[in-house]
């Protein structure tokens, strides 16, 4: 596997979810001959052993959901033995998991595709996590549909990324050519972005959470014109989920630890149920552990999160269709082939 050119190439496939720069918290690892880390150490828990986890959680939307499970591990109470490592970027996550410093990790969905082709397969999609948490804002209201785009100027980031696919896909779907009928102006950074739009100078802007709180923020007559998750659902006639963010897992860690990682997942489906159900206390955590700067920001930014936790058969069902779009508007978005059935951990089987 060669890592500099795989990184590489997800540089420009994940920007949709790459949403804060910070440092990353490191703890050290145990590694055994081949450079892969290794369960060297457990916990006792009454009568019951903890099995080492370590988990790389990236900050924003996606990691956003492990906030609580992160807390309740903090406290003793987890099932498992957790080290969590947050991290800046998508590059991030591939460098750990793919040198084995953590056995699993919450990346893009189309990232942790591309890893799979890349690995030999040596990782597996485990759930997903995060539905869209791409919005169309507005400076007015004279958009009520995906229709009302046609002949508009659209900003956006990520061209030649997720973004970019996604609206051309929903565009079309619609009756719209994105090359004649709208003209797409791409930034490279999610801040100018929010920055053109509060300021008026951008009037109509795709826009991910929590930069739509952001842009709120700055300026409340700015409003949220189309939900681009909704929209995915009306222009793939429901055959498909506009799924961006999940969890992932080594294979080698997935086989010899199996009861922990159904423990993780257990655990995580919990923590993503009360990230849902109570916000102000995710928010804080959110904060608490760097997920997201500000719990005022987290607190607003989190219904439009798009928090789920979907796996098994249902996971591979719902996601294929939006790798297929991908893969159709650039191979090298998925890692250059659809990922086969292996890629997805079916606890059933």
């Amino acid at each position: 596997m060669r890592i500099p050119k795989l990184l590489a190439i997800l540089a420009a496939a994940a920007m949709s979810l790459s949403l804060f720069a910070g440092c990353s918290r490191d703890n050290p690892s145990s590694k055994d001959d081949t450079g892969s880390s290794v369960n060297t150490s457990t916990t006792s828990d009454g009568d019951r052993e903890k099995t080492r986890v370590k988990v790389a959680v990236i900050k924003g939307p996606s990691g956003a959901g492990i906030a609580n499970l992160m807390e309740t591990s903090a406290k003793g109470l987890a099932l498992n033995d957790y080290e969590f490592t947050v991290v800046s970027s998508p590059e991030e996550i591939v460098n750990k998991i793919s040198s084995g410093q953590v056995d699993i990790a919450t990346p893009p969905t189309n990232i942790a595709a591309t890893l799979y082709n890349n690995t030999n397969g040596n990782v597996k999609m485990l759930a997903v996590s995060t539905s869209s948490v791409l919005y169309i804002m507005e400076n007015g209201d004279t958009i009520k549909s995906v229709a009302d785009l046609k002949g508009k100027t659209v900003y956006s980031t990520g061209q030649g990324a997720n973004p970019e696919y996604v609206l051309n896909y929903i565009l079309t779907q619609n009756g719209i050519d994105p090359k004649k009928d709208v003209n797409i102006e791409f930034k490279s950074e999610n801040d100018e972005l929010a920055t053109l739009l509060a300021a008026g100078t951008a009037k109509v802007a795709l826009v991910p959470e929590p930069f739509v709180t952001t842009v709120k923020a700055k300026n409340p007559d700015i409003r949220v014109a189309l939900d681009i998750s909704k929209e995915w659902d009306t222009a793939s006639q429901g055959k498909s989920q506009l799924l961006m963010g999940c969890v992932i897992g080594r294979r080698e860690f997935i086989e010899k630890n199996q009861d922990a990682v159904l423990n993780f997942l257990n655990e995580y489906k919990e923590s993503v149920e009360k990230a849902t159900s109570d916000i102000e206390t995710t928010a804080s955590l959110c904060e608490k552990y760097e997920i997201i700067p500000k719990a005022a920001v987290a607190k607003q930014a989190l219904p439009r999160c798009g928090l789920t936790f979907i796996t098994g058969k249902d996971m591979m069902e719902k996601i294929k269709g939006y790798f297929d779009v991908l893969f159709k508007a650039n191979p090298k978005s998925v890692g250059g082939a659809l990922p086969d059935e292996g890629f997805y951990f079916n606890p059933a089987n």
